[in-house]
């Protein structure tokens, strides 16, 4: 029996590897990297409450407050650059059927309605921090004000709307 040649494993494809990254003016490593440095922390924090409140019968206070605000934080960036590689939950037989010209139309439509909502939400945060500033809230675990959590909301907030606009502008030209 002849020997099977072994197949040259450079030469396939892993069935996983995740799509290239759309052309982007600004990379989406500072997304990731919020992204993973929010999930990393929170793990942390998450791990030394479970550990304390197992040895003492004791928690943390502070570590609910920080981890509602990474939690918020992971949100935000993982969302921001979700919409850049179109991997948000959206119904394929719509978003990727019919012709091309038909799925820029649908994604310019989609990306656009996502876009004004985003830059509604990054006024509205807006207003909601400064009114947070305003009024002096603080939170109820540390007592710090609450502004330093929510001023970051519409920061994040106006990165997902800037990256919508990139992705409209880039759709748009695209048929040009």
């Amino acid at each position: 029996m002849p020997d099977d040649p072994v197949p040259d494993p450079s030469s396939a494809t892993a069935p996983d590897t995740p799509p290239a990254d759309p052309p982007t003016r600004i990379s989406l490593r500072f997304e990731d990297w919020l992204t993973v440095l929010s999930l990393g922390t929170l793990a942390c924090i998450t791990m030394a409450n479970v550990v304390v409140r197992y040895l003492t019968d004791e928690s943390f206070a502070w570590t609910e407050e920080i981890s509602i605000f990474l939690l918020v934080v992971l949100t935000m960036s993982a969302g921001s650059s979700a919409f850049v590689r179109r991997l948000h939950i959206r119904i394929e037989l719509l978003a990727d059927g019919g012709s091309p010209d038909r799925q820029r139309r649908f994604a310019l439509l989609t990306d656009g309605i996502c876009l004004l909502f985003f830059a509604g939400l990054t006024v509205m945060l807006g207003r909601m921090a400064l009114d947070e500033f305003n009024w002096g809230d603080t939170s109820p675990a540390i007592g710090v004000p609450t502004w330093w959590y929510s001023m970051w909301l519409p920061i994040l907030s106006a990165v997902i709307t800037l990256r919508l606009a990139g992705m409209v502008r880039r759709t748009w030209g695209a048929a040009r």
